[in-house]
Formats: structure tokens, sequence, C-alpha cells
């Protein structure tokens, strides 16, 4: 639900792709507007429909830029989703973008953030039921 049908309802600009892929009582989702700060991430998303219209929004927008390569095959290319923490019915899913798409005009799409997706399996359904996204990737420094 996180990688293959989100790419592909992206691609479409079609929500109905993932919709159910969602708990609509109690979801939020957290906007880091790419910092590591975790006091400047606000409560962009308060609700799903609010994170539904921007997720339509930048399907759209991203639908109307001159890409030289299959879209699709980068996405997959930069996303990864290895890192799942899995407590009984309640998962955290790690998704990075790392990577670029190249666009017609010679220059390049740069893909780098992260979010971290809040799940639950519901009468045995996975569901996102929030999440903290647009974090940079990759984030913090080590120290020492």
């Amino acid at each position: 639900m996180l990688v293959e049908r989100d790419i592909d309802a992206f691609l479409a600009a079609d929500w109905s792709m993932v919709d159910s892929d969602f708990r609509r009582e109690g979801f939020l989702g957290l906007h880091a507007h790419k910092s590591e700060l975790p006091d400047s991430w606000r409560l962009d998303f308060p609700d799903l429909e609010t994170y539904r219209d921007e997720w339509l929004r930048q399907a759209k927008a991203s639908q109307a830029v001159d890409y030289a390569e299959p879209v699709r095959d980068a996405l997959f290319r930069a996303t990864n989703m290895r890192d799942i923490d899995l407590r009984g019915d309640t998962a955290v899913c790690h998704k990075k973008f790392d990577g670029t798409i190249a666009l017609k005009d010679g220059g390049v799409d740069v893909l780098s953030w992260q979010t971290l997706y809040f799940c639950a399996r519901l009468d045995g359904r996975w569901k996102i039921t929030g999440f903290v996204g647009y974090m940079p990737f990759p984030m913090g420094k080590p120290r020492g």
C-alpha cells in the first residue's frame, strides 16, 4: 500500500486507488517542511481530507512536468521502505525517497525526503493512521 499502489495512484492522480488504505477516524499528518527541527513541524494535515487535497494537488502538478524518462521507473528506483517496526497490530514504516528524475530540459527533479507512516491492522487489513512526512533525507549528523 505504501509503495507500488501509492506510486501508481500518484501517477494517475487517482485518490480512489489508495483511499481505502487510510483510517479516516483520528487520522493526522505532520509536515516537516524538510526541517530536521521537530519544533518547526506543523499539523498541516489535521484530517484525511486535507491530506487528500494536497496529495491530489501534487499529483496533478507532477503530471504537468516534462520528464525525460519513465517516471514510474524513476520513482521505484528512488523509493526505499526497508525498515518497518512491527509490534502486534501496530507498525511504523520508514519510507525514503533518494534519487532523481531526469527532465527534458536537461535538469533533474531531486527526490530527497522521508516519511514515517503509522499503521494499524484493523479487521485483518493494514491501514495508515497518520504520518510525519517531508522530513529531509538524510537527516541528522553523526556526533562525536
